[in-house]
């Protein structure tokens, strides 16, 4: 693409960005486009800009470093702030972007993007005068003041909470929020209780809340918190922290404290130095399903348990005396209904002398957590379609089978389950429906097997059965159990319509001794089904994997061969029966394969088809029959080719261009080339058949139908297709001279492309006796080894040039 081109499609996209943008030339760092931001950052019009040496507009010297070393060939990225000039001499600070590109074609530019930080930098001095105007009112507070943002970034703490909090020295000095969030979640017992009601605080902007902290030293923290508004919006949040453990507070406190304990969306239990319960909160209450008066006097541990630990009473007890806190699982024990589980936190209160003085116990409903837990797990070993096992406990599950094999020497087998022509419902139906259909097989599968066996879904359309126990015959059955399950009438949203499935079996240890082993095997076998017209079963043979191999490399080699020019063209002649001359030829492919020889289609044309390379291989034959054809013609020689056309490469969007821009590219005349077409191509889609014909018809290319006799073709679409010939098959001229009914089909059949006003080619003449007959029938060409085998081009060549002098130059002329 040349650079007006490509400066032309950057504008638009450039265009859009609210960052400036230069594309620069790296050889003359000049500018070759700018964007309309980059004109107003820079007060020029941006025509002004283009042409411009680049360092004529950078006002850092950095920059002129980094452009001296461009010159020098030194490419390299570059990411800082800098400094650009204004038009009117100026400078603005910028955040700015340098980046080498290589486009497509190998061309190179140099993309530079800007971003003004004039309002930036004013932002942010205006906000450091606002914050220190905010520490001289934080330090006049007694109560301990903390300021976030809405992230919950620290913004500012006075000194009163750094003592009530005991702020390490060094988090003074060099403020570390992830440190600092980290020692206060270390001074409270219940860390994961106060990181929660932090959150909950930060997602809700504008809510005022009072809670009691308690910390591990056993004093307790009144905080309050409301949130920092800016013109009515909240811009963070302030959290006032006050030390309430003395008796000696007022009793606002207390009420502040009887307010938060109601309202805490936890449960809090108040009870004596012996742990008789004094006081619930509405949410122990909720949580115990009891009335305060069956609880208050009670024992607390009456209602609460530990099952792995029958001492948790004892350790709770030393921990409170010791350590003043506890924190750890517990069981709420119901009467009537399933207990739930807790995380409990445990702190122990004393008076001014040192003595207990009440315990406090928090505890969180796991209930919720626990339930998330579960659904996580399942998630991790089920498909989220159909409930069934994933690849994952199918893994788990064969494994404990192997491992019970190798111990007892039983056998199992691993069925891989394929649905036929599942795609087809998807891309007409959409996936909507075609997840019900997973469904609803998914349900017949678990219907054919036993509890022990396990089915999962591997992803598609793809099943995996592992039949726990199972032998030769029990798969066999079972397989064919699922085929008749599977292929019952199925009807969804009043559809009604017909599955077929494709199994292949792999048995253990024959076949493999690990999962991935024996799903490799089975899915060898089920891919042979689906090659031998699926709706089938069948088990694994080491064979199979040699196959699948073998065609792989072949596939491998002829990629490569393709690329080393290991492929040629043979011409086999095609001789007009009424002038005994040669009309035309077929350009047939052969392959010269280090170390094999020569190759011939029947051993590669297969896997080609099978892997899609014979789309490439085909266009290379067109292109290169067209261009021998070419040079025949320059030479005095006008000879029709015709080149075989695979089903894939006609169904390419752009086969008659391709045919086309092959005429145009060697100036062949299109009546020189001829394509030819099985039946099985042009049945498949008829009326996108009949467009790409027209259009090669138009185009004055010659068209046959190969192999004619041995399809389905329907005579109402033939006789719509601007065909040419009709070749028949070998099969039929073969036994001709012996079998009559063969006489019989080729009769018929020159007569009906007669009476469809094309010409009839016989192929595979090899004897004299089958030429007569075709004679005496009207048969217009016949080509075969009774004549010539294929050749190379220059043994065709001359040929021709051995022909009689009366030879028709103008032969291959497409008939009438």
């Amino acid at each position: 693409m040349s650079s007006e081109m490509r400066d032309g499609y950057c504008a638009p996209i450039t265009e859009g960005l609210m960052e400036a943008v230069w594309i620069v030339d790296p050889d003359t760092l000049r500018i070759r486009s700018a964007n309309g931001a980059a004109a107003r950052l820079l007060g020029v019009e941006r025509e002004a800009l283009i042409g411009q040496p680049v360092q004529h507009w950078i006002a850092d010297p950095q920059d002129h470093v980094y452009w001296q070393e461009w010159q020098a060939g030194i490419a390299q990225t570059l990411e800082s702030e800098a400094l650009v000039r204004q038009a009117d001499g100026s400078v603005r600070p910028v955040r700015r972007r340098v980046s080498p590109l290589t486009l497509q074609g190998g061309e190179r530019i140099v993309l530079v993007a800007m971003q003004d930080l004039t309002e930036w930098q004013r932002a942010r001095r205006q906000l450091e005068t606002v914050l220190a105007e905010l520490r001289a009112v934080l330090e006049s507070s007694s109560d301990g003041i903390l300021v976030c943002d809405l992230d919950g970034r620290i913004r500012a703490f006075n000194r009163a909470f750094a003592d009530l909090w005991a702020l390490p020295e060094a988090l003074l000095t060099q403020q570390d929020d992830a440190a600092i969030w980290g020692h206060l979640a270390t001074c409270v017992p219940d860390a994961h209780g106060f990181q929660s009601r932090l959150s909950e605080l930060q997602r809700h902007p504008l809510l005022e809340a009072h809670d009691i902290v308690p910390l591990r030293n056993g004093r307790i923290l009144e905080r309050v918190t409301r949130p920092q508004l800016a013109q009515g919006r909240p811009i963070g949040r302030v959290y006032a922290y006050r030390d309430v453990t003395e008796r000696a507070a007022t009793e606002a406190k207390l009420r502040l404290a009887a307010k938060v304990f109601e309202s805490s969306l936890d449960a809090i239990i108040v009870t004596d130095p012996q742990q008789r319960i004094v006081a619930c909160n509405p949410a122990a209450l909720r949580l115990a399903g009891l009335e305060a008066t069956e609880l208050e006097g009670q024992p607390v541990a009456r209602w609460l348990s530990a099952p792995s630990r029958p001492d948790w009473a004892r350790d709770v007890e030393v921990a409170l005396l010791e350590q003043g806190y506890w924190e750890g699982e517990l069981w709420l024990r119901h009467p009537d209904r399933p207990g739930v589980a807790l995380m409990a936190s445990w702190v122990l209160l004393r008076d001014g002398a040192g003595q207990p003085l009440n315990t406090v116990l928090f505890a969180k409903d796991l209930s919720e957590k626990l339930e998330a837990q579960r659904r996580i797990e399942q998630l991790a070993y089920s498909d989220p379609l159909t409930g069934l096992p994933n690849r994952l406990m199918l893994h788990e599950r064969v494994g404990h089978a192997v491992r019970l094999a190798q111990r007892s020497g039983e056998v199992f087998a691993l069925l891989f389950l394929d649905l036929d022509r599942f795609k087809s419902i998807n891309d007409s139906l959409g996936h909507l429906f075609g997840d019900q259909v997973l469904i609803e097989v998914a349900k017949r599968l678990q219907r054919c097997l036993r509890q022990t066996d396990t089915l999962a879904r591997l992803g598609g359309d793809e099943f995996v059965i592992h039949l726990h126990g199972a032998d030769r015959t029990a798969a066999e059955k079972t397989a064919q159990r699922i085929i008749d399950a599977i292929t019952r009438p199925v009807s969804i949203n009043e559809m009604q319509f017909t599955l077929s499935c494709s199994i292949g079996i792999a048995l253990y240890p024959q076949d493999g001794k690990t999962l991935d082993e024996l799903i490799q095997c089975a899915d060898t076998a089920m891919y042979q089904v689906k090659e031998r017209g699926k709706g089938h079963y069948r088990f694994y043979q080491p064979r199979m994997n040699a196959d699948l191999l073998a065609r792989i490399q072949m596939d491998h080699a002829m990629r490569e061969g393709l690329q080393r020019g290991e492929f040629e063209l043979h011409f086999q002649p095609r001789v007009d029966l009424r002038r005994d001359a040669v009309a035309g030829c077929e350009a047939l492919l052969r392959w010269h394969r280090p170390g094999e020889g020569l190759v011939m289609p029947g051993t590669f044309i297969a896997v080609a088809e099978e892997t899609g390379l014979i789309a490439r291989l085909g266009q290379w034959v067109l292109h290169n029959a067209v261009a021998q054809a070419a040079r025949w013609a320059a030479d005095g020689h006008p000879l029709q080719v015709a080149v075989n056309v695979s089903a894939l490469q006609f169904e390419q969007a752009h086969f008659v261009q391709d045919v086309a821009q092959a005429l145009q590219a060697h100036g062949l005349p299109p009546h020189l080339l001829e394509l030819e077409l099985t039946e099985s191509i042009l049945i498949r889609d008829a009326d996108e058949a009949l467009g790409k014909l027209q259009a090669l018809a138009d185009l004055g290319v010659a068209l046959s139908l190969d192999d004619f006799g041995t399809g389905y073709s329907n005579l109402t679409y033939l006789k719509r297709f601007p065909l040419h010939r009709l070749k028949i098959d070998r099969s039929f001229i073969a036994a001709m001279p012996e079998d009559g009914v063969d006489a019989a089909i080729v009769a018929a059949i020159v007569q009906m492309g007669h009476a469809l006003g094309m010409e009839v080619v016989a192929e595979g003449v090899e004897r004299a006796e089958q030429l007569q007959p075709l004679r005496a029938l009207g048969c217009d060409h016949y080509q075969g080894f009774w004549f010539a085998r294929p050749m190379p081009a220059a043994a065709l060549a001359a040929l021709l040039d051995a022909a009689t002098p009366g030879h028709d130059d103008g032969a291959g002329t497409p008939p009438r």
